[in-house]
């Protein structure tokens, strides 16, 4: 008697892990379906306008590019590794996104102040915006929140002279992700 219902027991168990299989490559699928509606959620919308701060104290609107290629880089932090990495990739590509007719825009969470000592360090030609508030990169969805502190995602994004987003990046490669960038640029250009 103990034998069969430790049998059946067993064949019950096998059955739910069998029934619950599909279910799991189902939530695996849909996972990844998330991510990539998730960076293609804003290919072809129109960027969100903003009025934010660089280093300088200078204040900067999408709106005053239009006509423009922009290039809207998020970061975590001033002063940390990955971020320093990434902008000195911009930074040493710079001269061949201005002859791309595009700014490059850096933007994170640090003040105006943090954004000035930042930026004398490395000696950035371009503009870091202070999105202290986190106004801009709330509109984008990319606030990360850990505790008290909150950062921006590394996410970028490619604006057309039209201001329409041709190119979401969610996954950057602090030490390549600025020549992909330039990549990217020259290809939409040819396509006009």
């Amino acid at each position: 008697m103990m034998n069969t219902i430790t049998s059946k027991v067993l064949i019950l168990c096998s059955s739910l892990i069998l029934l619950s299989t599909p279910s799991l490559t189902t939530a695996q699928s849909t996972l990844f379906s998330k991510q990539d509606s998730a960076q293609k959620q804003w290919v072809g919308q129109s960027a969100p306008d903003f009025k934010l701060q660089d280093q300088n104290g200078k204040w900067h609107t999408l709106s005053q590019y239009k006509g423009k290629w922009v290039v809207l880089y998020f970061y975590p932090k001033d002063n940390t590794t990955g971020c320093t990495q990434e902008a000195n990739q911009f930074k040493s590509l710079y001269p061949q996104f201005l002859k791309s007719n595009a700014v490059v825009l850096g933007v994170s969470l640090d003040d105006v102040a943090s954004h000035q000592k930042f930026s004398e360090k490395l000696g950035l030609p371009f503009p870091i915006l202070a999105d202290d508030q986190g106004e801009l990169a709330g509109k984008f969805g990319i606030v990360r929140n850990f505790g008290v502190a909150k950062v921006a995602k590394r996410e970028s994004f490619l604006i057309n002279p039209q201001g329409a987003i041709m190119y979401h990046y969610t996954s950057v490669n602090t030490q390549t992700h600025a020549d992909q960038v330039l990549k990217d640029l020259k290809e939409a250009q040819t396509k006009k």
